[in-house]
């Protein structure tokens, strides 16, 4: 379905959720809003495939409609995974279950700050941890480094800011004309981007790979970059192959 939630003036703009509205038109505005999406999810699917191997459990954390979730069961022949989808918004929830039917993975309706991932071998969390509380974050990504397998990886990816004020200018300019020429019009754009101005708190690349450092994990490595959106494969410990 087309994305038309912000296409008309509205008196109050109020902070962006992941409500029905939302639900019913999120892959289409993911797509046209986030540069690279869809080489990210396919990828994490490969990346995450190989990586649980015969077996082995991954959780899906903030899994909205479950893209990442089925981009790992495409890709994984295996009987005896599982796939974990967690999201705090029912509405999602309920739209993942009826639109990923596969035995192999499972959805709640819960909060990733307290949700157990033990021994899990993969955790994906593509485009969430923007949307916690900055104290929030270093706790979630330090009980995730204690609770996975010891050869655990974690897949973020997160939108991004630069150091340097002329690139961050370049990078919001190309977005914004990127968006344009994806059927956005500027009263769109604006009013999108007052509805997220609170619940979207975005950190550097620098404090990303450091807040990885300070978690516990032993190697973080950024392998996208498409403007302000990157992902980055982060281990517990060197990976053998």
């Amino acid at each position: 379905m087309h994305d038309n939630v912000y296409v008309d003036k509205q008196q109050h703009i109020v902070d962006f959720a992941f409500n029905k509205d939302v639900v019913a038109v999120f892959p289409d505005m993911i797509r046209r809003s986030v540069p690279g999406y869809e080489t990210i999810i396919p990828m994490t699917g490969l990346i995450a495939a190989r990586h649980l191997g015969d077996e082995g459990t991954a959780y899906d954390l903030g899994c909205s409609l479950g893209a990442s979730t089925l981009a790992i069961l495409q890709q994984s022949k295996a009987a005896k995974i599982h796939v974990v989808g967690i999201d705090n918004s029912s509405a999602m929830i309920e739209e993942a279950r009826q639109q990923i039917t596969d035995s192999r993975a499972s959805f709640e309706c819960a909060d990733l700050l307290s949700t157990p991932v033990q021994d899990a071998k993969v955790v994906v969390l593509n485009f969430v941890a923007q949307f916690l509380e900055p104290q929030e974050r270093l706790a979630l990504f330090t009980r995730l480094q204690a609770e996975m397998h010891p050869d655990g990886l974690l897949i973020v990816s997160e939108k991004v800011r630069n150091m340097d004020d002329t690139m961050q200018s370049v990078f919001d300019e190309t977005h914004l004309n990127w968006k344009r020429a994806n059927g956005y019009s500027d009263l769109e754009v604006s009013q999108k981007r007052q509805a997220l101005e609170n619940v979207m708190k975005v950190d550097t690349e620098e404090m990303q790979l450091q807040r990885f450092q300070e978690a516990g994990f032993n190697v973080a490595k950024q392998w996208f970059r498409c403007l302000n959106w990157a992902s980055f494969l982060v281990y517990k410990r060197l990976p053998t192959s």
